[in-house]
């Protein structure tokens, strides 16, 4: 399998901070913001991303953990079920600021279904998306990341794959590989 590194985990490190700095510009002290990871990667990401702003601001950053497993629109057209993830909210999103976290923005349909899943928790004032990485050339939904680490031009044929130290592998990197063709 062919594999072309697209970010080390030196490159990933400067971008969460220049994404983290982005946001203190736009969010000043995080009182009327929250952020939610989607459920499994992006809560991963969001850990990160929550650690860097607390370090820097010194502000204390609401989080929670999101699954929208129960609203894509393919969860019953799958050949086997879905396993959903736990939602970890302990504060409503009514009338806030949201900035959603995922690792790879590819389709759009699991921000899609995000968004829906999120509004069980209120309706928030405006929702923003924060994403690694952007597959910019693949949506099938009109979606927009705000903050972005990379974007990437990618086939369908192909992966990007993030790694994360801790996670089982040895150091934080970005791939694109090829697909397996059975």
């Amino acid at each position: 399998m062919q594999k072309r590194l697209v970010l080390d985990q030196q490159q990933i490190a400067i971008t969460l901070k220049r994404i983290c700095y982005q946001l203190i510009e736009n969010h000043d002290d995080f009182d009327n913001t929250v952020i939610l990871g989607l459920q499994p990667r992006g809560t991963i990401l969001m850990e990160k991303i929550v650690k860097l702003l607390e370090e820097i601001s010194g502000d204390k950053v609401p989080f929670g953990a999101l699954d929208a497993t129960f609203h894509r629109d393919d969860f019953r057209r799958r050949d086997f079920p879905l396993k959903a993830n736990e939602t970890k909210i302990d504060f409503l999103v009514e009338g806030k600021k949201v900035i959603l976290i995922d690792d790879v923005l590819y389709k759009g349909r699991s921000v899609r279904a995000a968004m829906d899943a999120m509004i069980a928790f209120g309706r928030p004032q405006k929702v923003e998306l924060l994403v690694l990485v952007d597959r910019k050339l693949t949506r099938d939904y009109p979606i927009m990341p705000d903050y972005c680490g990379i974007r990437v031009n990618t086939l369908d044929s192909q992966y990007v794959v993030v790694e994360w130290a801790g996670k089982g592998q040895e150091q934080d990197a970005i791939w694109i590989t090829e697909k397996v063709k059975n």
